[in-house]
């Protein structure tokens, strides 16, 4: 999926940038004078809320540059829609919704504490809200809560392929078909979750999971009435257990939430309706959405991966802008995956050809420099991440444009002394992934190593095509671009995605280099049941550093993210749990 103090170096630099004339809105907007709140201010939802406002009302609008994977609950796997389908699906257990590092505390949502763990840690209990409803009145019950497990990707895959598999990965029948091929009565057979009343789940594990109160979070959690479920198509139409529900969706132009007159605030301590309406836009260009976030039509970028090079531009050099900008160190990597199934990246040492050849200047300025794009990444885990451990066994910081005598040391090793081709994908709609991708086509070219860019639209990218390793075999996709943060803030959260060979999957894939490595596998095991936190970050540092040794993944950038909030918005801060404003919060200033 998905997470994130560079305020003095920000300032430097742009103290060095002539001014330029303001573009758009400007101003601090909303009100201000509420307990930890501010005015707007350069970095300011860092730290505080920025135009903390009770007002209700108005019409928030928010942009995609293209679709995103899916609004049904069950079937996403972006951090954007994790942090926004809260909104309308309300998982068990959520974050805290605060700026700074408590926004990364476990908090009940739908459920009215953490969960109760036995003494074998084989058994999680939760009890949710009494009195919860559904957008049509009708009762949310526990039963609800199983029903969308069992219908997630976990156990659905054929057919809701984006999200995690955690819950398959981790609870006791392992088995369980899913819920579209469940032959029990009730479609309820999924024995490894009991369900004694309407307000009672227990979870059976498999293995003691030390961190499992954190899969609560996910919104593969939120209920789904059995009745209601359409399958595929139940992304058309979600039905909402939270403060706004769906009035319009298409599927090629977006989709409009309205207030859910049976949400009740009573029993919701965490997500707020303050706002009339959300409109969200599919398939507005990149360029397009910074242009009218400047110029005050658009409220938020959604995607919240910052604004592009010509927007970057006119921020950092106009003080009004400015003051209206974030710069969060998100907690995402982006990087190459180098999949080791497709020749010659087969062989570690083409893949180590790569890793030497590549110039990280040119990727770093393709992410946005230093500043908005972020610092030269060294390993697979981010600095953000728990287990993360300071190392550069390419020397990547010490020869940052690229050691092309040593990439053609590795040519040699690997039987390709004058080179090969490779076909690389990357989402077309993502400007600066795109220019990433042309930075490794020029250095990989300058060592005999011709790269074919594909580039695929980022709504389907890892349904059908970078995330099916059929097509990525069929299509000899050697080099995939990608981005990831961790699912919750530790090691694991990180890594069990993208590294456990046993999460490939035929469609919805995100370990993209397919890596599947015994050792790997069992050291995740052996870290998730072990209650000791430093034995496990010792685990994920190894794990760390067996990828980087094995040059199955080609880091890019610790990402940074440069926000623009229109300044009518109100309650503005960055949660740190998805690394980019948090959605539930937002209001409009009268």
């Amino acid at each position: 999926m998905k997470r994130r103090n560079t305020v003095a170096l920000f300032a430097a630099v742009c103290a060095g940038l002539s001014m330029l004339a303001a573009c758009g809105s400007s101003g601090s907007g909303g009100t201000t004078g509420s307990s930890g709140g501010t005015a707007a201010a350069q970095n300011a939802a860092l730290t505080s809320i920025v135009n903390p406002s009770t007002h209700k009302g108005g019409t928030l609008n928010l942009a995609l540059t293209n679709t995103g994977d899916s609004t049904d609950p069950g079937n996403t796997y972006y951090a954007f829609n994790w942090d926004f389908s809260r909104l309308y699906a309300r998982p068990l257990l959520t974050y805290k919704a605060v700026p700074g590092n408590a926004g990364l505390t476990l908090v009940p949502d739908l459920a009215t504490g953490l969960g109760k763990v036995s003494d074998n840690g084989l058994t999680y209990t939760y009890t949710i809200h009494s009195g919860l409803k559904f957008e049509n009145g009708e009762p949310i019950t526990t039963q609800d809560v199983k029903y969308a497990i069992e219908r997630s990707t976990s156990y659905a895959p054929d057919v809701l392929p984006n999200g995690p598999t955690y819950f398959k990965q981790y609870l006791a029948d392992p088995s369980y078909p899913g819920a579209y091929k469940d032959k029990t009565a009730n479609k309820m057979g999924l024995t490894s979750i009991d369900t004694p009343n309407d307000t009672t789940i227990v979870f059976h594990l498999s293995q003691p999971f030390a961190e499992f109160d954190y899969l609560a979070t996910l919104p593969q959690t939120a209920p789904v009435p059995p009745d209601k479920d359409t399958g595929a198509n139940y992304q058309t139409h979600p039905i909402s257990s939270g403060p706004y529900m769906f009035s319009s969706f298409n599927p090629n132009t977006g989709f409009s939430l309205v207030k859910n007159p049976n949400w009740s605030a009573s029993t919701d301590n965490f997500t707020k309706q303050n706002v009339d309406k959300i409109n969200v836009t599919y398939n507005v260009e990149a360029a397009d959405i910074d242009s009218r976030l400047l110029n005050g039509s658009l409220d938020i970028d959604l995607d919240g991966t910052g604004v592009q090079t010509a927007a970057r531009a006119k921020i950092l050099n106009s003080k009004s802008l400015l003051k209206l900008s974030d710069d969060p160190v998100t907690g995402f990597l982006t990087y190459a995956a180098l999949n080791t199934q497709v020749a010659p990246l087969n062989n570690v040492d083409c893949r180590k050809a790569i890793e030497y050849a590549v110039d990280h200047v040119t990727q770093q300025t393709a992410e946005g420099g230093p500043i908005a794009g972020g610092d030269i990444a060294t390993t697979m885990l981010t600095p953000n991440d728990t287990g993360y451990v300071k190392s550069d066994i390419y020397n990547f910081l010490g020869k940052p444009h690229g050691d092309q005598a040593k990439a053609k040391e590795e040519l040699q090793k690997c039987g390709k002394p004058n080179g090969f081709s490779v076909n690389m994908s990357v989402r077309g709609d993502r400007p600066k992934e795109v220019a990433t991708g042309q930075g490794i086509q020029e250095a990989l070219s300058q060592v005999g190593i011709k790269v074919q860019i594909d580039q695929f639209q980022s709504g389907q990218y890892y349904t059908n095509f970078a995330g099916s390793p059929a097509y990525v075999h069929s299509h000899d996709l050697g080099i995939i671009a990608g981005g990831w943060g961790a699912d919750w803030p530790s090691g694991f959260g990180f890594l069990s995605q993208v590294v456990d060979g046993r999460t490939i999957k035929p469609a919805g894939n995100t370990n993209l280099q397919e890596t599947n490595d015994p050792q790997i596998n069992a050291m995740l095991d052996a870290a998730a049941k072990n209650p000791d936190a430093n034995a496990r970050n010792s685990i994920y540092t190894q794990i760390d550093q067996k990828i980087m040794s094995q040059a199955e993944i080609l880091p890019e950038v610790y990402a940074k993210a440069l926000l623009y909030r229109n300044p009518k918005v109100t309650n503005v801060f960055v949660t740190k749990a998805y690394g980019m404003y948090d959605y539930t919060q937002m209001g409009l200033s009268s």
